[in-house]
């Protein structure tokens, strides 16, 4: 048998059994070569279904890969996640399973996702939640974050929750006025919220879940972490749920 059908050959059955195999093109000739990738696109348009399965293979793959690897994240990070002392915690604090959420009030997927997350919280009734404020939409994000820091140190928790709630389904811009009457709302004195806004202790928060952002590789919003899994991005209610059951199962 021609040495290009056997080479053939190989790659097929390697390709099926979703392995790799290496072939050193320097050892062939050129005349070699140019039949070798006739018999390959031969084979594969004869065989498209091959491909689909290389692709689910590597797809499978790379999936087990970044779960590790996301998982390994958790752990490394895990005091600065669950543990900071400075992110708003709600639902069941003895919960079984922890979501961390990182949000953005100005972010229109947080928005989306605040009432599926607060009603997997609520129905579930045995998950941890925290809140990182991760400020990465411009002057109104940051200030709205600002905010929430500033009333949960003046107010807070429950202050805070309240605050947070407000600010995520504000309607107009993030500027005094609509914070003074927030404030005003909640029973706080806006002049002293605004004015512990630019405290120190405020930018360090942010600063530090930025800084924690970058460790886990989270550059957008809203992104969580349930139990040592990774969430990038907006995800429907029924689709939290099943990770939720995953972390417990």
């Amino acid at each position: 048998m021609p040495f290009f059908r056997l080479a053939t050959l190989a790659l097929a059955a390697t390709l099926a059994a979703g392995s790799a195999l290496a072939f050193d093109p320097a050892a062939m000739t050129e005349a070699e070569r140019t039949a070798f990738g006739a018999e390959i696109r031969r084979y594969l348009l004869e065989h498209p279904e091959v491909l689909v399965e290389a692709i689910n293979v590597l797809d499978a793959r790379q999936a087990a890969l970044a779960a590790a690897t996301d998982a390994q994240l958790v752990a490394a990070y895990a005091e600065a996640l669950f543990n900071d002392g400075n992110s708003w915690a709600g639902g069941n604090l003895e919960g079984d399973v922890t979501v961390v959420e990182f949000m953005d009030y100005r972010c229109g997927y947080c928005r989306q996702a605040h009432p599926e997350v607060e009603e997997l919280v609520k129905s579930d009734g045995n998950i941890r939640f925290i809140v990182k404020e991760f400020p990465i939409l411009g002057p109104e994000s940051d200030q709205a974050s600002r905010f929430a820091i500033a009333i949960r140190q003046i107010g807070g928790d429950a202050v805070y929750k309240q605050a947070h709630d407000l600010l995520i389904t504000l309607r107009g811009s993030v500027n005094v006025e609509a914070l003074t009457r927030i404030a005003q709302d909640l029973g706080q004195d806006p002049a002293a919220v605004l004015a512990r806004m630019s405290d120190p202790s405020v930018t360090a928060i942010i600063e530090a879940n930025h800084a924690l952002a970058q460790q886990m590789q989270i550059s957008g919003t809203p992104s969580f972490v349930i139990g040592n899994e990774m969430l990038r991005g907006y995800l429907a209610l029924d689709g939290m749920r099943r990770i939720v059951a995953g972390a417990r199962g």
